[in-house]
Formats: structure tokens, sequence, C-alpha cells
């Protein structure tokens, strides 16, 4: 699942460490911050305000890819009235055994990902508001301003509103295939990763989920730590505006939200990162209660020589992973 959320920069060109002088081990021994005491019926709230939303999918064929996939321009009502747009790829033969959710990075996306393996499948690709095809007039596009939309009140804060989003793609996804029910899987990268563990944390409809490079981990390390992209817009709003923008970012904490996720999570984290620091990825991993599986990625949101290799062994790994949504 390819990302663009930040621009591939000369290595040298940072002036900070992208891997911060943690070790693997140190890595892994990355604890959690202390949760808000209403962090669990904050979100909790939420989700079950959203399941009340009918999000009255509409569905309009585009084409059938060279790869055989289906191609329809999907669009839903969100929370807040938000139109949503999606793409849904539907294998031209065969039997849609499972239905998967597939997040996108702080670039948002311009097509499918036509390379995920799951081809008895129905994927649903939505554009996250103010995002790519659900851009919005009163939110900006731009990462660097779309990470700060309302960040000075945790109930209108964006991602929050991303979150919910996401709860109506499932929705959506069910009310399109109901038979799919219990066998539904996501995969969220970077932004993506982050705003999954957040929704998944109280979601049950979910049986399995992926996340690569998730950002949102460990805020106030997060935002202790130099970075590039989002990160760095909401460490430079962090410097002007500290005890109400760490109250809200308390909310939106990725690591807390994995210690109530109960289905099992594989997660892809890079050892090297300078967009989304590995501390906070590998903070969610650690965090994560139930079942879990780690694949180490050598860098995120960064080429490297041996990219392509790895990006093959995570794809083949996820279709393991993800088998037995089919059963």
């Amino acid at each position: 699942m390819p990302d663009d959320s930040c621009n591939v920069i000369n290595k040298n060109s940072y002036g900070f460490d992208p891997a911060y002088g943690y070790s693997l081990a140190q890595l892994l021994a990355v604890g959690t911050a202390k949760a808000p005491k209403d962090f669990s019926e904050f979100w909790r709230h939420r989700y079950q305000q959203a399941l009340r939303v009918a999000p009255l999918p509409k569905i309009k064929f585009l084409c059938t890819d060279k790869s055989g996939w289906q191609v329809f321009d999907i669009r839903y009502t969100s929370t807040d009235h938000r139109l949503i747009r999606c793409w849904l790829l539907l294998p031209k033969y065969g039997v849609v055994k499972r239905g998967f959710v597939v997040g996108h990075g702080y670039g948002g996306r311009n097509a499918p990902d036509f390379h995920l393996p799951f081809h008895d499948s129905a994927l649903l690709f939505p554009c996250f508001r103010g995002l790519g095809l659900s851009d919005e007039a009163d939110i900006s596009a731009d990462p660097f301003w779309h990470v700060r939309h309302h960040i000075e009140d945790a109930d209108k804060y964006v991602l929050g509103g991303c979150v919910e989003d996401l709860w109506l793609a499932v929705s959506a996804l069910l009310n399109l295939f109901p038979y799919l029910s219990g066998h539904l899987g996501y995969l969220g990268i970077s932004f993506a990763g982050g705003i999954g563990a957040l929704a998944l944390a109280f979601e049950q409809r979910i049986a399995r989920a992926h996340f690569n490079v998730p950002t949102f981990g460990n805020q106030p390390l997060r935002l202790r730590l130099p970075s590039q992209g989002s990160a760095r817009s909401v460490q430079q709003y962090y410097c002007e505006h500290k005890k109400q923008t760490l109250k809200v970012l308390r909310y939106y904490d990725a690591a807390t939200a994995a210690q109530f996720i109960e289905m099992p999570v594989h997660c892809a984290c890079a050892t090297f990162d300078p967009c989304v620091a590995p501390p906070g990825q590998f903070a969610i991993y650690n965090a994560l209660a139930g079942e879990k599986q780690l694949f180490v990625l050598e860098a995120g949101h960064y080429s490297y020589p041996n990219q392509a290799r790895q990006q093959q062994q995570l794809v083949d790994e996820l279709d393991v992973f993800f088998a037995p949504l089919a059963k």
C-alpha cells in the first residue's frame, strides 16, 4: 500500500536522526502515555452515535481494470452530513467471500490499490473527509493544515470525524453486502493506521486488521521527536498552545486506543522514519493486548534498496494473515 504523505528527502538533509537512537529492543519496550480517565467513554459514545447514522451508499460502475477488478464509484453519508467518496473493487468472476476497508496516508489517494491479493473480496477505499475525493470547502486538503483542523477542541477535531468516516465505511460495506458480517478486515497505512487504531478500539464489526507505519502513537513522545510532514505541523502548533493541545491529543493517542483492540492485528513498523517516528509506531504495536504479529520494515516514508522485496514479503504475510476471513 504505497503512501505519499512525505516526499523522499536525502538522508543527510533532515537535521535529525530518523531512527532516534533506538535499537529494535528499545523500540519494543516503548510504553503508552497516561490516558484521560474518560477515554473509553469519549470514544464509545461517539461510536454509538455513528452507528445511528444511515450511510445510504450510492454505487456507480466505472470500468473493468485490466487485472480483472470491476471498479465502482461509491458515495456514502458520514457524521456531520459529510459526503465520503470511495472506490469499490469487486472481482469480475467468482463469489465475494470477505470484505475490506482500506485507508490511505496523509497524501490521500488517487486510485485504489490494485495489487492487493484478496481476489475473492469486496475492497472499499474511502477518502477521509477533506482529503482526496472527499474534499470539503471548509477543510484544507494540505496535511499541514488538515491535521490542525479544530485541534483546539476534542469534540470537533477533524481526526475524530475521520474515525467516524471509517466506522461509516464499515456500515456502508455491510449495507451493500450484509452477508459479509463477521468476514471484514481493515488495512491502514500511516495516517490511516493511526485512525484505524482509534476506530477499531471500539469497533466490533471488523475481525482482523493491519496497521502499516501507523501514526498518532504515544502523543507526548511524538511531540518531542523532530519529524517531517504533518507531525511537524502539530509540533509547531503545540509550541504555541501546549496545555490545550496536549489535552486534546491525549484523546487521539493511537497507542492508548490499541490497549482496547481485541481482534488480531498485524503491524508493519519501521525502525527508520522521518515522518512517523518509529517509537510512536512501536508504542501502538506494544500496546496491543490481543493476538498480534509484527513485520519490521527497514524504513518508512523513505525509499531504500530493499523496499520492493520487503513490500512483497509484507503482502505475502497479509495474504496468510487475512485468510481466515474467507472461511
